[in-house]
């Protein structure tokens, strides 16, 4: 299964996040299909830049995102109703 999930970069004790499509089995830094989005917590207010179509590609192909994925796509509005 395909998970899309946070994979961890950046120095000791100042952590930030690439948010990628990944294999279930494989380790959180391991190997992954494709980055699409970024994440910066230690920034005030935290950065958060995601590609919104292909998260909502990578969700209507049957991708599971992680809770922590989840909330992030909420406030980027992956979620929402596409303009019309």
């Amino acid at each position: 299964m395909v998970k899309l999930r946070l994979r961890r970069m950046g120095a000791k004790k100042r952590p930030s996040y690439r948010i990628v499509a990944a294999d279930s089995r494989a380790p959180r830094d391991g190997a992954f299909i494709e980055a699409f989005g970024f994440y910066d917590p230690i920034t005030e207010p935290a950065t958060v830049k995601i590609d919104v179509e292909r998260a909502r590609h990578w969700i209507g192909v049957g991708a599971q995102p992680t809770d922590t994925v989840r909330s992030l796509f909420t406030k980027a509005g992956v979620y929402a109703k596409a303009a019309e």
